[in-house]
C-alpha cells in the first residue's frame, strides 16, 4: 500500500482571457483565482479549499529583475492577493525566484514538505496577465488598481539574481531573444550543418507544436503552420534574433493563468478525494548551470540538463524510453534540441515533445509556462492511467533547470527525493572559461547573432575566443561596410578578426581583411 505521507497532485486549473478592451479585463491576479478556483473545484472535494495550509506563487514579469519599472501590474505577494480574493486563509505564503524552472522548482519543494509533514494542502498558482497590461499601457489608461503591495511576507524560494553579468548585459546577452539565436548557432556549428539545412531541421522539430497548440483550448495562438512556414521569413514572419524568425520565438504577451493542487495521500483519503484524481510526482530533480553564459566550455551543452534527467529518472525507476508524454521547455528551438541531445531523445522520436503546443504557439506566459504544462499532463494521464508524462522547466538561458515524472500509478518504496545539492556540487565544480572583458587583439568568432529590434538598425552580437589567450570574449560586430548583413549571408563562425574598445565601450569585432 502507498505510503500516506506520498505527495500527489489532485486538482488542475487553466485559464486563458483574449478580452482585447483592457478597461473589461481581468486582472492578472484575478487570472490566478480563476484558474485556483479550477483547480480546487477539479478535486472533486468541496472542502478542499478549507483544508489548504500554503498558498504558493510564481512571480510576475513585472516584478522580475529585468522587466521596466511597470506603473501597474505589480503584486509582491499574489499568493496572498489571491488568497483574499478566494477567501482562503493559509498560514503559510511562498513565491517563487524569476525563471522558467520555478513552477517544477516549486512542486517539488512542495512535494517534499508534504512527505515530510510541513505542508497538508498546498495551492500552486501562476500566469500572466501581459496582454492587458501591455495593451493599457499603450493605450495610457490607469489601472493603478492592478497593483498589490501587501504587508504580508512570502517565503522566497530559489535564488533571486541577475542572468547575466554586467559585460553581458552591456552587450545585450540579457535579452533571450539575443542569447538563445547564439545558442542555437553553437549547436549548428557544433554538428556541422550550414544554416540552410539545420533550419530545415529546426522546422520540422518545431511544426508539430503548433499542431498540438491548435487543439489546445486555452492556447493563445491555436494555428497549425508547416515547417516552411515557420521558418520562412515574411512580412508577418518577421526577422527577430538571427536565424530565428518571429514564429520560432516565445511569446510573454498573453493573458493565461494555472494552478494545481497538492497534498498527500493520506490527506486525500480522508477528504476524500477519488483515487481518479490522483497524479503522482515519481520522480524530480532540478539544478543549474555554469550562470554566466560566457563562462560555459561548450555552448551547445547543458550537463545540468543531462544530470537532472538522470537524477529523476533514477528516483522514479524509469529509463526516457518509459516515457509516453514530454513537455520539453520550448522558449526557443535550442531549448528543446540541447534538451534532446542530454536526455538521449532523438529529434525524430515519434512520441510528442508537447502537451500544450509549447511556449511560442500555445503562450509563454513569462515565468508560469510550465504550471500550465504540468496542468495539461495531469488531465492527458488522467484519461490515459498508467502512461507516464515528463515535464521541464528552463530558467534565463538555458540556466536554471527542473523536471518532473508524472504517472497515475505511485512510485515504489517511500517518497524521497536526492538533495538537490548533490547534483549542483558536482556542476560547480566543473572548469568555467576566463572572460576578458576588455579584449584587445585578434580574436575567432565561436557563435553569433543579429538582433532586429524595430526602429533599430540591426547589430550583430558574437561570442569568441580572443587569439592569444584563448579566453571568452563578447562583442559587437563593427557597423562599417556590410559586415553585419555578412553574418546572415555567410557562416561567420571560425571567422577571425580585431577587437577594440570604442568611445561608448562596447567591445568591437572588425574582420581581417
Amino acid at each position: 500500500m502507498t505510503a500516506s505521507n506520498t505527495p500527489i497532485l489532485v486538482g488542475s486549473g487553466l485559464t486563458v482571457q483574449k478580452q482585447p478592451d483592457p478597461a473589461k479585463a481581468k486582472s492578472p491576479v484575478e487570472l490566478l483565482a480563476e484558474a485556483a478556483q479550477l483547480a480546487l473545484g477539479d478535486t472533486g472535494c468541496s472542502s478542499t479549499a478549507k483544508t489548504v495550509d500554503t498558498v504558493a506563487s510564481i512571480r510576475f514579469i513585472a516584478d522580475s529583475p529585468e522587466a521596466r519599472d511597470f506603473p501597474f501590474g505589480i503584486y509582491l505577494n499574489p499568493a496572498y492577493t489571491v488568497s483574499e480574493l478566494l477567501g482562503l486563509t493559509p498560514l503559510k505564503f511562498m513565491l517563487a525566484a524569476t525563471g522558467g524552472n520555478s513552477p517544477q522548482m516549486m512542486i517539488n519543494e512542495l512535494a517534499e514538505r508534504i512527505a515530510s509533514g510541513r505542508v497538508g494542502t498546498a495551492l500552486l498558482v501562476g500566469g500572466e496577465g501581459f496582454a492587458s497590461v501591455s495593451r493599457a499601457l499603450a493605450q495610457g489608461l490607469d489601472m493603478s488598481h492592478w497593483n498589490d503591495r501587501p504587508a504580508a511576507e512570502a517565503e522566497i524560494i530559489g535564488v533571486e539574481k541577475p542572468g547575466v553579468m554586467p559585460i553581458e548585459h552591456k552587450h545585450g546577452l540579457f535579452f533571450p531573444v539575443n542569447s538563445y539565436p547564439l545558442l542555437e548557432n553553437a549547436l549548428r556549428a557544433h554538428l556541422g550543418r550550414d544554416m540552410e539545412s539545420h533550419m530545415e531541421k529546426v522546422g520540422q522539430l518545431m511544426a508539430p507544436f503548433t499542431s498540438v497548440a491548435a487543439a489546445h483550448p486555452q492556447s493563445w495562438f491555436p494555428t497549425e503552420r508547416s515547417a516552411q512556414e515557420l521558418i520562412r521569413v515574411t512580412e508577418d514572419n518577421r526577422l527577430v534574433g538571427y536565424p530565428y524568425p518571429k514564429y520560432l520565438n516565445s511569446v510573454i504577451r498573453i493573458d493565461q493563468a494555472a494552478a494545481v493542487v497538492m497534498t498527500s495521500v493520506g490527506k486525500a483519503r480522508e477528504m476524500g478525494i477519488d483515487e481518479s484524481r490522483w497524479i503522482y510526482l515519481n520522480g524530480c530533480a532540478e539544478a543549474n548551470d555554469i550562470w554566466h553564459i560566457s563562462e560555459r566550455p561548450e555552448l551547445h551543452r547543458s550537463p545540468a540538463m543531462k544530470g537532472m534527467a538522470q537524477v529523476a529518472l533514477n528516483m522514479a525507476g524509469w529509463t526516457i524510453g518509459d516515457i509516453d508524454y514530454f513537455d520539453l521547455y520550448s522558449c526557443f528551438p535550442v531549448a528543446v534540441e540541447v534538451a534532446c541531445r542530454e536526455m538521449g531523445i532523438a529529434e525524430d522520436d515519434p512520441r510528442p515533445f508537447t502537451v500544450t503546443g509549447g511556449l511560442p504557439y500555445f503562450g509563454g506566459a513569462g515565468n508560469a509556462y510550465t504550471l500550465m504544462s504540468v496542468a495539461t499532463m495531469m488531465d492527458k494521464l488522467r484519461a490515459n492511467p498508467g502512461k507516464r508524462g515528463m515535464c521541464t522547466g528552463n530558467g534565463w538561458f538555458l540556466t536554471k533547470h527542473s523536471v518532473g515524472l508524472y504517472s497515475t500509478s505511485p512510485p515504489d518504496g517511500v517518497w524521497a527525493r536526492e538533495p538537490v545539492s548533490v547534483l549542483q556540487d558536482k556542476i560547480d565544480a566543473m572548469p568555467k572559461l576566463d572572460l576578458d572583458e576588455t579584449p584587445v587583439g585578434f580574436g575567432c568568432i565561436e557563435t553569433y547573432t543579429v538582433a532586429h529590434v524595430g526602429g533599430k538598425s540591426p547589430q550583430g552580437i558574437l561570442i569568441g575566443r580572443v587569439s592569444d589567450t584563448d579566453k571568452r570574449f563578447v562583442a559587437h560586430m563593427t557597423s562599417h561596410g556590410n559586415q553585419i548583413t555578412r553574418l546572415m549571408q555567410e557562416d561567420c563562425i571560425g571567422m577571425t578578426g580585431r577587437l577594440a574598445q570604442d568611445e561608448e565601450g562596447f567591445n568591437v569585432f572588425t574582420p581581417s581583411s
